[in-house]
């Protein structure tokens, strides 16, 4: 039997390296169950890329892994990195150029959805609601002054580093005089700050993902954080977070369900994603519903939220990955 030569890409050398590698050791278990797949992973380090063993590799723009022992023709990329150089679509450029098929979303999606700003902006341009905000692109005292003024009128805000996943530079504000000091420090993750409305709302979560020709949405599962708390990069990893996580969220009405996941369908549809995506709702006190973000390549570990959300729909997860293979390949992997 002529195996699949899969290249599962891991870690990318930025802020969500480690979760990338956590994630990777996931999809490599439901791989695993798929038998005509041949699962060659490396790791993308700030040094270079290195196999299994520490043995350095590269693409080349054949599509062969080559290291100095060997070249494999790659068939399909798994491009398991959370951040850069994985959501940021600069990793699917490369994949694009190199002529292979690859799991999820292509650059533009990927690059749309990383940008909590272009995100937004495109939310506003489908009339999808979204929690109020402002923006700014440098630290001058025009800038300094709408965030100020936005502070004054919401009573608090979220400075957040407009490129940026995991809750990384994502910071709560209450009082003016840390405000500067806290797009400060958004600055030094991001070249765009965004500052939003602070609400305390349930934090809803539905997958949105592909089989074959169709988009599916899942029921909105929910994030409990500990009161007084945001789901920070902590909350969302460490084996000592305090957030308990539902798979179906209770208490909704069918329309509140039906109005997420509608939305979620025109996002997914409209930004013309592909494969796979986790869509983040936020449901306030006065029952308003808001979009959040958009994760195009969403955690995949063991109390990530999207491989149950996809389970308990009624998908084994490495059936819809062998979907997604199949699909992309016209070659039967299970």
């Amino acid at each position: 039997m002529t195996k699949l030569n899969l290249l599962l890409l891991c870690g990318g050398g930025g802020a969500e390296h480690d979760i990338s590698l956590v994630s990777a050791q996931y999809i490599e278990s439901q791989l695993a169950k798929l038998p005509r797949i041949k699962v060659h992973k490396v790791e993308m380090t700030q040094d270079g890329w290195r196999l299994d063993d520490g043995m350095r590799c590269h693409l080349d723009t054949d599509g062969n892994l080559c290291s100095k022992v060997e070249h494999t023709q790659i068939h399909y990329v798994v491009p398991c990195l959370h951040g850069f150089p994985g959501e940021t679509g600069d990793i699917q450029s490369l994949l694009t150029i190199t002529g292979l098929p690859y799991l999820g979303c292509d650059a533009e999606g990927s690059q749309i959805c990383f940008n909590k700003i272009t995100s937004k902006l495109w939310f506003d341009a489908l009339g999808i609601p979204n929690t109020p905000y402002v923006f700014i692109t440098d630290q001058g005292e025009q800038s300094q002054a709408r965030a100020s003024a936005f502070l004054a009128d919401h009573q608090a805000v979220f400075v957040k580093a407009a490129s940026q996943g995991s809750s990384v530079g994502c910071y709560h504000v209450t009082d003016a005089a840390q405000l500067q000091a806290r797009i400060a420090d958004a600055f030094t993750f991001s070249d765009q700050v965004l500052i939003e409305k602070a609400i305390k709302p349930r934090e809803l979560e539905v997958a949105a993902f592909q089989v074959g020709d169709e988009i599916i949405v899942t029921r909105p599962g929910e994030i409990r954080c500990p009161e007084g708390s945001f789901y920070t990069y902590e909350e969302k990893y460490s084996e000592g977070s305090h957030s308990n996580t539902y798979i179906e969220a209770e208490d909704l009405t069918e329309e509140q369900v039906e109005a997420i996941r509608s939305y979620a369908h025109q996002a997914f549809k409209q930004l013309r994603l592909k494969d796979m995506s986790r869509i983040d709702f936020f449901l306030t006190e006065d029952n308003e519903i808001l979009v959040n973000e958009i994760n195009t390549f969403p955690g995949m570990t063991p109390i990530s939220m999207f491989p149950k959300l996809v389970e308990h729909h009624g998908l084994a997860f490495h059936e819809y990955l062998a979907s997604c293979i199949s699909t992309a390949t016209g070659r039967r992997v299970n």
